[in-house]
């Protein structure tokens, strides 16, 4: 068994997962040189395991803990583990709450850690910014959690379970991520991509006006990860953190049209606002669920990439849609 540090990203054939193998890839050869295997669910895309491939993938059904034995024996206890599955759909999670809270809550996944050493597994966390009420703006880690749909409710609760039974973990408060495709294109729509779809048709849409998020570039979201990683493996101490992980800026889904406009050239007369209560969208949604991102920025010396330049970075990375 090899003597370099092991990463497991669980849900590794999701957006943000994708990323993050890729990342973690990227940074071979350095003195942070790490064994990495993911988990999937249903489908082993090929194009990941032939980009990528010293990859070693685990079906494992998060629900029933199912296949985490097979990572004991083929791969070991890893150092790290970043939590990137989750049942993210607001509408579904809404339909069905129980299956929510039965892939939010990461109950397989740390009863499997609890078999290894104690204290030497450091849990990083995806978690939401839809813990938040949404009833001012910027809100700070401390702020209470008053989530206004089931999916919201579902990771409050992942966030207790993790902070309760894990002794070391990073829990991250994850904005909508935007940026380019991955390796093997996701089936669900990314909305730079989207919003560059529609206006490219040179019809009339409709873009919220009164709802705001501060969408974070999907490289940040990594970079942050890796940060992370490399501080647990040098430091090796004790690690409880809560973050906010967002973009700078505070917007609205018009705005986030009129950036792609403004890159693409297209007319911004086709951006028709909205108000968000105009649409039954079969699930509430909080109105201003901005974060203030001082305690990333000191805990990690991190500064998150503008909305524009992500809008710019996403558009010129890839056309895929």
């Amino acid at each position: 068994m090899s003597s370099r540090n092991r990463v497991l990203v669980v849900g590794g054939t999701g957006y943000l997962g994708q990323h993050l193998l890729q990342g973690f890839s990227e940074i071979q050869g350095t003195p942070f040189e790490y064994d990495l295997a993911f988990t999937y669910h249903s489908n082993l895309p090929q194009p990941l395991l032939d980009a990528l491939p010293h990859l070693l993938p685990f079906h494992v059904d998060l629900k029933t803990g199912q296949g985490f034995d097979g990572i004991s024996h083929s791969f070991g206890q890893p150092d790290v583990v970043v939590n990137c599955a989750a049942l993210s759909v607001p509408r579904v999670c809404e339909m069905d709450p129980a299956a929510a809270l039965s892939v939010n809550v990461p109950s397989s996944l740390v009863d499997w850690l609890s078999n290894f050493k104690e204290g030497s597994t450091l849990l990083i966390h995806l978690s939401t910014d839809q813990v938040y009420e949404g009833v001012k703006s910027f809100y700070k880690e401390e702020d209470e959690t008053v989530p206004v749909n089931v999916y919201g409710k579902s990771k409050v609760a992942a966030e207790q379970f993790v902070s309760e039974k894990c002794l070391n973990f990073a829990i991250l408060r994850s904005s909508i991520i935007f940026g380019p495709q991955t390796i093997s294109p996701v089936p669900k729509s990314l909305p730079i991509q989207w919003i560059d779809g529609v206006l490219s048709k040179g019809e009339k849409k409709d873009f919220f006006h009164d709802e705001f998020r501060c969408p974070v570039y999907v490289k940040d979201v990594v970079a942050i990860i890796l940060a992370l990683t490399s501080r647990w493996i040098s430091e090796g101490k004790q690690m409880q953190l809560l973050l906010n992980v967002g973009g700078p800026d505070r917007v609205s889904r018009v705005q986030m049209a009129e950036a792609v406009a403004d890159f693409r050239g297209y007319n911004m007369s086709l951006i028709k606002p909205v108000s968000a209560s105009s649409v039954d969208r079969g699930v509430k949604s909080p109105a201003d669920i901005s974060m203030n991102l001082s305690k990333l920025v000191q805990t990690l010396n991190f500064s998150p990439t503008s909305f524009t330049d992500g809008v710019k970075l996403t558009l010129t990375t890839g056309t895929k849609s």
